[in-house]
């Protein structure tokens, strides 16, 4: 456009003209990624601006045009008016004076006709986020929805076809020189569209050599892609567009790594694209072979049999495998004096006990919190009924009330010590909350701090696990039961859980009543037979995925074998007080308890 332009946007095509935005897509360009790039409709963009960064204005001309197939369809090209003085450095960049823009029009006038003029198209720039940036502010600032179509930066794609041994920089003009561009650029914007152009298709005719087809993958290579992720990204394809589970192999058809997804298709090609920049799914593709699909209902399947796969192959790519679960448990022996133990499993004959802990350390943290609360003895000997033991120190210090010595009968022993833990495991802990909070209080009266927050952590790991397991119990001890929860695209997604493990699951179609579907999950759901504990069919990790499901306020119970519930004076009753105190308050914890 000559320095003379008119001071309206001038469009070559009146079908590009638009009286309002009614009839733009507020959900974006809709351009189908796996278009060919000889079908797809480009905008070549260029700003001239007055410099600075995008506040909503600060654009002085606007420069566009429109491609398909190496044919032009349409130039839109028009100053405008940024209500501020032009710099002087910008005037003689560009040639652009303060007189020329007088008569221009504003940027809230010339957007409705350029959005026009780009819906249904990929927008290309040079230096794209630049230009993009500039008019996403304008259209912020007046009102304007900005259509987000794909955008294709000519800068970043040549940064990936040419060489340095081809070009020294991919600064517009060095490229334009390269192609031999018919119209060089000049720091206007409809001669440094047009070049931009020229300098696209020379870029497109060097993609077919990179086995770049379509505007998804143009897109895409142009980004800062490892050359792993754009030789394997054939592994993305055919996949299902589902709910479900998703499996990454080695050659030797070893699981790498697992993962879900709502849509495995779109998930899986996310592997391949820049946003991807972890170091070892890096590795991961480098050693991957294929992709293996499982389909699944929805979400929660897909979660569940997540789980049960990683547990299953300890996929070495999978964070949470790679320190195999060291599920451990807190137990009462089973003798005349009992005492805490450390075990990995529990057996049939043990009736008290807390956990699963998720790791040692956990549970010596909950064992010691017991041990300032109640009088239960900490040394590991066999003591006998019969047979005095040697008192150790802590006897002699009167922190324990030496069962070894006789000092206390096994019913007096029972009461005091055993009792309490055994009480606070299955219902009520609130003597060992008590006991607990009684000493924080007694050590913050005497400045005592650090103590007072080894006991609180103390706290926190009984309340914790006390919590965790009345929570898995309530749930766990119910034969079977059945949910629903709608569907996002209508119907309702089904599962049948049995002593907290998920045995079927299914989706009724929309206007169809569910219960032909529960009645079908029914008869082909896995037998469960359920074993000894809190948690006997699945893992706690399972079942609390499951809560987490039913817990939601649009899940529906449609029936059970028996009742959900939780004791009424149970560990739940001290969330509010465990809250705090994982939060690091120990002042005043005695009288916020409940």
């Amino acid at each position: 456009m000559s320095d003379r332009a008119a001071s309206v946007p001038r469009v070559t095509r009146a079908e590009y003209v638009q009286e309002s935005l009614a009839g733009l897509d507020p959900a974006g360009s809709g351009v189908d990624p796996a278009l060919p790039l000889y079908a797809t409709t480009f905008v070549v963009v260029d700003l001239e601006t007055t410099g600075g960064t995008p506040d909503g204005g600060g654009i002085t001309e606007i420069g566009a045009v429109k491609v398909r197939g190496g044919e032009e369809l349409g130039v839109l090209a028009t100053l405008v008016n940024p209500g501020v003085p032009i710099p002087p450095f910008i005037t003689v960049l560009t040639g652009i004076t303060q007189a020329m823009l007088l008569p221009a029009p504003p940027i809230e006038q010339v957007l409705p006709s350029f959005l026009e003029f780009v819906s249904d198209a990929v927008l290309v720039a040079h230096n794209a986020p630049y230009d993009v940036g500039f008019l996403k502010a304008a259209c912020a600032k007046h009102g304007y929805r900005w259509p987000n179509p794909r955008v294709l930066d000519t800068a970043a794609l040549a940064r990936r076809v040419l060489t340095r041994d081809e070009v020294p920089n991919r600064k517009l003009g060095t490229l334009a020189a390269y192609f031999r561009t018919a119209t060089q650029p000049t720091h206007r914007a409809l001669d440094d569209a047009k070049a931009t152009v020229d300098v696209l298709h020379g870029l497109i005719g060097r993609l077919g050599g990179h086995r770049v087809d379509t505007v998804g993958e143009a897109i895409e290579f142009a980004r800062a892609v490892t050359p792993t992720q754009r030789r394997k990204r054939h592994l993305a394809d055919g996949l299902p567009k589902v709910p479900g589970v998703y499996i990454f192999r080695a050659a030797d058809d070893r699981p790498l790594y697992v993962g879900t997804s709502g849509d495995i298709a779109t998930r899986v090609r996310s592997y391949f694209t820049a946003a991807e920049k972890r170091a070892r799914i890096s590795e991961m593709l480098a050693a991957a072979e294929r992709v293996e699909a499982v389909e699944c209902a929805h979400s929660l399947e897909a979660e569940v049999r997540e789980l049960r796969l990683i547990a299953a192959h300890a996929p070495p790519y999978n964070r949470r495998s790679k320190y195999p679960e060291r599920q451990v448990w807190l137990k009462l022996t089973d003798e005349a004096y009992p005492r805490l133990s450390v075990v990995r499993a529990i057996a049939p004959t043990d009736t008290a006990y807390l956990g699963p802990f998720r790791s040692r350390q956990a549970a010596e943290l909950a064992a010691a919190g017991f041990h300032d609360a109640v009088p239960l003895r900490q040394c590991t000997h066999r003591l006998s009924r019969r047979t005095t033991t040697p008192a150790c120190a802590l006897a002699e210090l009167g922190r324990c009330p030496a069962p070894c010595e006789h000092r206390i009968t096994p019913e007096e022993y029972d009461d005091r010590a055993a009792t309490p833990f055994r009480t606070a495991t299955s219902n009520d802990p609130g003597v060992v909350v008590d006991a607990l909070l009684a000493r924080i209080e007694v050590l913050s009266a005497a400045r005592r701090y650090e103590e007072a927050a080894v006991v609180r952590g103390r706290l926190v790991a009984v309340l914790r696990a006390a919590v965790r397991m009345q929570r898995l119990a309530a749930l766990t001890g119910i034969a079977e039961l059945a949910a629903a929860r709608p569907a996002a695209r209508g119907g309702w997604e089904l599962a049948l859980i049995r002593h907290g493990r998920l045995a079927g699951a299914g989706v009724s179609p929309p206007g169809v009543h569910p219960r032909p579907t529960i009645t079908a999950i029914r008869a082909t759901a896995e037998t469960v037979l359920p074993g000894h504990g809190p948690v006997p069919a699945a893992t706690a990790e399972e079942t609390e995925r499951i809560l987490s499901w039913l817990e939601r306020p649009e899940t529906r119970l449609v029936e059970a074998t028996d009742g959900w519930a939780s004791p009424v004076a149970g560990a739940g009753r001290f969330r509010d007080l465990l809250t705090k105190a994982e939060n690091g308050g120990s002042a005043k914890l005695s009288t916020e308890r409940s």
